[in-house]
């Protein structure tokens, strides 16, 4: 069992995540109408649990989905998925929890009033980390060239729902070529994102990032890096339009998410970027651990 078991909790009922609990007519499942939110741990504690809950309920107005939960309540369910998840597995260290709410069921159509009562899903494992390799030689990213970001004006990626074929084409793509993971374009050229991650790069003594008008998911790792991490590491942090020709001008680039926080990139396609302990990567991510460390010692009320 161990790592390969995940806890699943739909609407209260704690089971395993490989047994149906949601109806086929359920409308995240037939429509992708649906959002999501995941947290991890840093010992044990949940981190930017505030952050994250906040982003969840812009989500939610933005697609008109009315949450009936208190953010206790669903604090309370995530504690009782990942007790169930330690129980079971045994496992102590930290854990990735995902929870995503649907519109609910009902009748077969698009309109919204057709659905009966919001559902939730929450889904509890180890989180996942970054291999040692990974981390000591960097990872290998691609520009998408056969699909570009979702504009901001259609299906904007800063709402966090359950429609990410745009975001896996992109990373199939870019996987057919070898890459570890895809560089997404927006239509007008402009560096956004990659799949499941915000991107960063070092220009001079800079870190740099795509404004949020690219068309990103405003990333809460990405956040406190501009706001808190770099400015503690003494690093200025600035962000800007950024197109494929300014690669040449980075000697850094590294992936930000809230399961891997900062994840160093050795190359763009052809484009070679340094990796290593004396890197500001390296710098920017022993200051992350030191906050998460410290942000855990600060919110013992958010142990699960």
């Amino acid at each position: 069992m161990g790592a390969a078991f995940i806890q699943a909790n739909t609407n209260g009922r704690l089971h395993p995540a490989d047994e149906p609990s949601v109806s086929p007519l359920n409308r995240g499942f037939l429509y992708g109408d649906a959002i999501y939110e995941v947290w991890r741990t840093y010992h044990g504690v949940v981190f930017a649990w505030e952050p994250h809950f906040a982003r969840l309920e812009r989500s939610a107005a933005a697609l008109y989905l009315p949450l009936p939960w208190t953010r206790d309540q669903v604090f309370t369910e995530i504690r009782h998925t990942v007790a169930a998840f330690r129980r079971k597995t045994g496992f102590t260290g930290d854990v990735y929890i995902r929870l995503q709410v649907s519109r609910g069921a009902g009748p077969i159509g698009l309109d919204v009033a057709l659905a009966d009562r919001a559902e939730f899903v929450l889904l509890v494992q180890p989180c996942p980390a970054a291999s040692p390799e990974a981390l000591r030689h960097g990872i290998h990213l691609s520009i998408a060239t056969g699909l570009r970001r979702n504009p901001i004006e259609s299906l904007s990626p800063a709402w966090k729902t359950g429609n990410y074929l745009n975001n896996l084409l992109a990373l199939r793509e870019a996987r057919a070529r070898g890459a570890d993971e895809v560089v997404l374009l927006n239509l007008r050229g402009e560096i956004t994102e990659a799949s499941t991650s915000n991107l960063a790069f070092v220009r001079g003594a800079t870190v740099v990032t795509p404004r949020l008008e690219a068309g990103i998911l405003e990333g809460i790792t990405r956040g406190l890096l501009l706001r808190t991490i770099a400015p503690r590491a003494g690093v200025l942090a600035a962000e800007a339009a950024l197109r494929p020709e300014d690669l040449d001008g980075m000697t850094e680039c590294f992936l930000l998410s809230s399961t891997k926080d900062l994840t160093p990139v050795r190359r763009i396609d052809d484009r070679e970027f340094r990796v290593g302990p004396d890197t500001v990567t390296a710098r920017l991510k022993a200051a992350f651990a030191d906050y998460a460390h410290n942000a855990a010692d600060a919110h013992p009320e958010l142990k699960v």
